[in-house]
């Protein structure tokens, strides 16, 4: 049997207000659950400054190294958003304004003001770049190549990534099983591991916690394929009972 093609994304966090502690991300956990409904794995993130140099570098490396780079942040109207500046150097081509976009700006903002100076920066995209929906607001997401260029702004980032839903290629789901015992993992850890090695195809990860003054662990079983993942979970299960210990659902 052919082994699965496993699609992977990176995800590059542009933004001094992320480093700084200032802003708390919210995009990496939204960005990896649609990343897996639509068959790919979030495989690697990055954060970095609003320096352009930087942000070329990592979007270099990125796209080179995964199917698919998705960033957020840096496309807003102020002068410190150079997002697309920064995508454009890595490609090697120039910026220039999309005329779609202008127009979506225009329209959203005929009855706010106008679009000045400052707002029409976001109609700007590296060259050849196409568009991505935006019902929330007129400026809208960016696709060039394998790369997606979403709104930092979480709310705004989850509407582009339902634009893009089913437009990706991608392998199957990654499913999960999780469960839970007040055990500590260490004293598990050559159960877990000689477990997952008897079943090809899936992975064991473990997540320790502290409930009610005990010490436990929630052991989640993955894989794309649900026959495996039902074999694994419940050999788990009943090899953890052999062992004399409590299994129950996921502690939450």
């Amino acid at each position: 049997m052919a082994e699965e093609r496993i699609w992977t994304a990176a995800l590059l966090v542009i933004g001094d207000e992320i480093l700084s502690g200032r802003t708390q991300d919210r995009n990496v956990a939204q960005v990896a659950k649609w990343l897996n409904l639509q068959g790919v794995r979030l495989a690697e993130v990055r954060i970095v400054p609003d320096v352009e140099a930087r942000i070329a570098e990592a979007v270099n490396a990125l796209r080179g190294g995964h199917d698919y780079l998705f960033t957020t942040g840096g496309i807003g109207p102020t002068h410190d958003d150079i997002t697309v500046d920064s995508i454009a150097r890595a490609l090697g081509v120039p910026v220039v304004v999309h005329p779609k976009a202008k127009a979506s700006l225009e329209a959203y903002y005929e009855a706010r003001g106008g679009v000045t100076e400052a707002r029409l920066r976001m109609a700007r995209v590296p060259e050849g770049a196409e568009l991505i929906d935006n019902p929330m607001s007129g400026a809208p997401g960016i696709r060039v190549g394998n790369i997606f260029i979403l709104a930092g702004v979480p709310h705004i980032a989850t509407v582009m990534l339902e634009a893009l839903s089913g437009t990706l290629e991608g392998g199957r789901p990654i499913l999960s099983r999780t469960i839970g015992s007040f055990t500590p993992e260490s004293e598990v850890a050559d159960l877990l591991r000689e477990v997952e090695a008897a079943h090809p195809g899936t992975q064991i990860g473990s997540y320790p916690f502290f409930r009610d003054g005990r010490v436990g662990a929630n052991f989640v079983v993955r894989a794309t394929d649900e026959a495996r993942l039902e074999a694994c979970a419940s050999d788990l299960a009943q090899r953890l009972r052999e062992a004399g210990r409590e299994v129950r659902e996921e502690v939450v």
